[in-house]
């Protein structure tokens, strides 16, 4: 929580104020001495950023998080400097709430990112700058009641939202999970030569619509992203909470959470349903998912496991739904080996099956201006394909700063198949029915502040 001290505050302003007032003024201790100061008293509360006012709080969070990331495609390699990605980059959070009776309040979220370099959407093997500026990531009010739930609007994450991903406890979500903030930008070889596609369109969203592939990867609920949505949460009852969400043009969706400690295993689970109507690109069909994700620990061993898997249930266009769906694995050991804080070692495997960006060349799908490598029109097109990956890493924190540090390897490997046995017909991919593409190897090192 960030404070400003209001005494410094007048302070500040009366010594800018006295650049401004005669020295006959500075030395006049008369009548309108007082009245002069209770005047800007009151205008200092208007105007200073303090912690909140009167009746409503203000609290000032977030996290500063940046890496240095070695990347290898086989041809090429180099070192990077970047932030986490979209979502995960650094940022400030502006939250605040006032009670209006017993068991009732009101209160807002401000939440603003500083993207730097963005290996999720912007860097590739040519381009070691694309930060994505600073930008409103959300902005909503809510009304919340004890008993009855808490109702919010604005622009914020949808139910569905990354509802498979935040169950994980175990200190590693940052730098090992489901989705491609590693290389999502970066181009596709065979041989050595590029292809046209990247890595992020094999991992594609197909419930999204055929031309939009952002942050496809793992996780397909809510667009992946925040949106200006109704959301309702109900009350946490025996660990258990349900939230559901609407909005945009238009799309729903449904949660259902738990959390609990047992035995000496702590759980966490989470499952999400995801659908869309007419959003761009659709040409006016529907697309739909769900996710489901589960963490156990054993809390004395510091043994855990954590899984998620998500389909698509039916994409916009039916001639390029190839039944996607993706699932990842992860499990290690968190142990409190030192004063510092808990130290995590983990491992990582995930696939991403049948998940292709089918967009260049197209002509049926109602938007053939877009940019997307993979043609699934006419005789020679693809018709499938498979993104693995594995990884291992080392997380550890240390309580005192509130910071994690963490060093990681990740490992990408992917595949197409083409319906005719001389090639795809895009993405530069010809005279043969099926291509591996070359591995792709990251190794991350970077931390994460909290404040």
């Amino acid at each position: 929580m960030t404070k400003f001290g209001f005494g410094a505050a007048v302070a500040a302003g009366l010594l800018v104020g006295g650049l401004s007032v005669g020295s006959a003024q500075a030395a006049d201790l008369g009548g309108n001495c007082c009245a002069d100061l209770e005047e800007r008293i009151a205008e200092l509360e208007a105007t200073t950023v303090r912690k909140g006012n009167r009746k409503v709080s203000l609290t000032i969070s977030g996290w500063v998080a940046e890496q240095v990331m070695y990347w290898d495609d086989g041809t090429e390699s180099n070192v990077y400097v970047t932030g986490l990605g979209t979502t995960l980059s650094s940022h400030f959070k502006l939250t605040g709430a006032a009670q209006i009776t017993p068991g009732w309040s009101a209160g807002y979220v401000i939440h603003v990112e500083a993207g730097t370099e963005d290996p999720l959407t912007s860097l590739d093997q040519d381009h070691d700058d694309g930060g994505s500026g600073v930008r409103v990531h959300q902005s909503y009010w809510f009304l919340k009641s004890d008993s009855l739930g808490k109702l919010s609007v604005g622009q914020m994450s949808p139910a569905s939202d990354n509802a498979a991903i935040l169950v994980d406890g175990s200190g590693s979500l940052v730098p090992a999970n489901w989705v491609l903030f590693d290389n999502q930008a970066f181009g596709l070889r065979v041989n050595g030569q590029y292809t046209g596609a990247n890595w992020g369109d094999l991992s594609h969203c197909q419930s999204w619509g055929t031309g939009i592939g952002l942050g496809g990867a793992g996780d397909c609920g809510g667009f992946a992203s925040p949106q200006n949505v109704v959301r309702y949460d109900t009350p946490t009852f025996g660990g258990f909470s349900l939230s559901a969400s609407w909005g945009e043009d238009d799309m729903w969706d449904v949660a259902g959470r738990y959390a609990g400690e047992f035995g000496g295993f702590k759980l966490a689970v989470a499952a999400a349903y995801f659908q869309q109507n007419e959003y761009p690109h659709t040409g006016g069909d529907s697309g739909s998912n769900w996710q489901i994700g589960a963490y156990v620990q054993h809390v004395p061993t510091g043994l855990f496991a954590y899984g998620a898997y998500g389909a698509d249930l039916d994409a916009p266009d039916s001639a390029y739904d190839f039944g996607a769906d993706r699932w990842y694995v992860k499990a290690g050991l968190r142990q409190r080996w030192t004063s510092l804080g808990h130290t995590v070692l983990y491992g990582e495997y995930g696939q991403k099956n049948d998940g292709i960006d089918c967009g260049r060349g197209n002509t049926n799908n109602g938007n053939s201006t877009n940019n997307l490598a993979f043609d699934c029109d006419g005789a020679n097109r693809v018709t499938g394909g498979q993104l693995k990956q594995w990884g291992l890493g080392l997380v550890q924190e240390i309580d005192a700063a509130a910071m994690s540090l963490w060093i990681s390897y990740r490992h990408f490997e992917g595949e197409v198949d083409c319906s005719s046995p001389v090639g795809c017909g895009s993405a530069g991919l010809t005279g043969a029915s099926h291509f591996d593409f070359d591995d792709f190897d990251v190794v991350k090192a970077g931390a994460l502040i909290n404040f």
